[in-house]
C-alpha cells in the first residue's frame, strides 16, 4: 500500500509541478503589460472568459449549498479528496523500508549488506573473468540469512559460454559460499561481443 502511495506521490507531484510551471510562465508573460490589450492580466481574464466562468461556477456553488443528490456527490468527492491527501501524506512521511541482504546471523549480531553495493561487488568480480565483456547482477534477499544473485554476463564471440559460466561461478565462490548466496548465472549462447 505504501509503495502505491509513493508512486502516486511522484506522479501527482510531477504533474502538479508541470502545471505550476506552465501557469507561472503564462502569468509572467501576461504580467508584462497593463490594460486590456496586449499581454496583460485584463487580457488574460478576457481570454479565459473569467466573467462567464464566474457565473457558471457561482450557479454550481449554489447547487452545492442546497440539499439533494448534488450535495451528496459533492460530499463524497470531498471525502475522496481528503483520503487522497492522507494517502499522499503517508507516501511522503512514512519511511521507506530498506531491504537488506542478511549475510550472517549469530550471537554477536547480524551482518547485512545493501542490495546495490553487493550487486556492484559481484559485477566487479564477474567482469574480471576472461571472456566477459559486461555483467549485470541482481540481488534478492531471502527471509533467512542469504540471498540470490542473478548474473547475466555478456561474453566475447570466441569464448565458450559454458566455460565462461563455470569461470563466473568460480570467481564468485569467494563471495557466495561464506554468506550462503545462491547464484544463477546466464551466459547467452548468441550475441557475443567482439573485443
Amino acid at each position: 500500500m505504501i509503495a502505491v502511495a509513493r508512486v502516486l506521490v511522484r506522479l501527482v507531484g510531477f504533474l502538479a509541478l508541470g502545471a505550476l510551471a506552465v501557469a507561472g510562465i503564462v502569468l509572467a508573460v501576461f504580467c508584462i503589460g497593463t490594460g486590456t490589450s496586449g499581454p496583460s492580466l485584463g487580457r488574460l481574464a478576457r481570454l479565459l472568459h473569467l466573467a462567464s466562468l464566474r457565473a457558471t461556477v457561482g450557479h454550481w456553488f449554489g447547487q452545492l449549498e442546497a440539499s439533494g443528490s448534488v450535495a451528496v456527490i459533492a460530499g463524497l468527492c470531498g471525502l475522496g479528496a481528503v483520503l487522497l491527501g492522507l494517502l499522499l501524506l503517508a507516501g511522503i512521511f512514512v519511511p521507506r523500508r530498506e531491504r537488506l541482504v542478511t549475510l550472517a546471523q549469530g550471537e554477536h549480531g547480524t551482518l547485512a549488506a545493501r542490495r546495490r553495493p553487493l550487486a556492484q561487488v559481484a559485477a566487479a568480480l564477474v567482469e574480471q573473468v576472461r571472456g566477459v565483456t559486461q555483467a549485470r547482477v541482481r540481488v534478492r534477499p531471502l527471509r533467512r540469512p542469504g540471498g540470490r544473485l542473478g548474473v547475466r554476463a555478456s561474453r566475447t564471440r570466441p569464448s565458450d559460454p559454458r566455460q565462461v559460466q563455470h569461470a563466473v561461478r568460480d570467481q564468485l565462490r569467494g563471495l557466495t559460499e561464506p554468506f550462503k548466496l545462491k547464484t544463477r548465472v546466464e551466459v547467452p549462447q548468441r550475441g557475443g561481443r567482439v573485443e
